[in-house]
C-alpha cells in the first residue's frame, strides 16, 4: 500500500474516532468543545483528502474505498454518542433518535449500492451528485452544532444543530431515493439475469 498524504490524513480520521469518544464522555467543561473540534477536524480532512488526491494525482483504488469509509464511521459514531446521550433538544426523543437511524442505514444501503454496481462495471451511475454534496455540509454542520451544545452570543448552537439534523434525514431520502431511481433499470435487468455457478466441480 502506497502511503501517500492524502492516505495519512483518511488514516487519521479513522484515528480520531476513539478520541472523539474519549472527549464525548469527559466530566468536564472543555469536553463538548473538544468533541466538536475532533469532529471538526475529521470533515476538514474529509474534504482535504480528496482535494489533495485530485490535485497531486495520488488517487488509489485503496484510498477511493478508505476515504468514504472513514467518513461514515465517524458520522456513525458521532450519532449513535449523541442519540445515547441526546442534548437538551427540543423535539422528542425518538424524532431525533429516527432521524439518526435513516443517516446511518442511508450510509449502509448505498454503500453496498455502490459497490454491488461498481461489481457489474455501473458505478457511474450512483456517483456523489450536489444533493449528497448538499446533504454532507448540513449533516456536518447538524452533528458539530449538536457536539459543541453552547449558544454562541444569542444563536441557539443546539437548536440549529437540531433543524439541519432533521433537515439533514430528509435530503438522505431524498437523495437516496435519487440514486435508487437512476440505479433501479440496471436493478431491474439484474434480477432477471440467473447467477452462474462459479464454483468447482471435481
Amino acid at each position: 500500500m502506497q502511503m501517500t498524504f492524502p492516505m495519512i490524513l483518511t488514516l487519521l480520521r479513522i484515528a480520531l474516532i476513539p478520541v472523539l469518544v474519549l472527549f464525548f464522555y469527559l466530566p468536564y467543561n472543555w469536553s463538548a468543545l473538544a468533541s466538536a473540534i475532533v469532529f471538526i477536524l475529521a470533515s476538514v480532512t474529509d474534504w482535504l483528502d480528496g482535494y489533495l488526491a485530485r490535485r497531486m494525482g495520488l488517487m488509489t483504488s485503496f484510498g477511493a474505498f478508505l476515504d468514504p469509509v472513514a467518513d461514515k464511521l465517524m458520522v456513525a459514531t458521532a450519532l449513535v454518542l449523541l442519540t445515547h446521550t441526546p442534548p437538551q433538544i427540543a423535539a422528542p426523543t425518538i424524532v431525533f433518535a429516527l432521524s439518526a437511524a435513516i443517516i446511518i442505514g442511508r450510509e449502509i444501503a448505498i454503500s453496498a449500492l455502490r459497490e454491488w454496481m461498481a461489481e457489474i462495471g455501473e458505478q457511474g451511475t450512483v456517483k456523489v451528485g450536489w444533493l449528497g454534496k448538499l446533504k454532507t455540509i448540513f449533516q456536518m454542520t447538524a452533528i458539530s452544532c449538536l457536539l459543541f451544545q453552547t449558544d454562541v452570543w444569542e444563536i441557539p448552537v443546539i437548536l440549529v444543530g437540531e433543524v439541519l439534523l432533521y433537515l439533514s434525514a430528509a435530503l438522505t431520502l431524498w437523495s437516496m431515493w435519487v440514486y435508487l431511481h437512476a440505479a433501479w433499470p440496471i436493478m431491474n435487468v439484474q434480477s432477471k439475469t440467473p447467477l452462474r455457478d462459479n464454483s468447482n466441480s471435481e
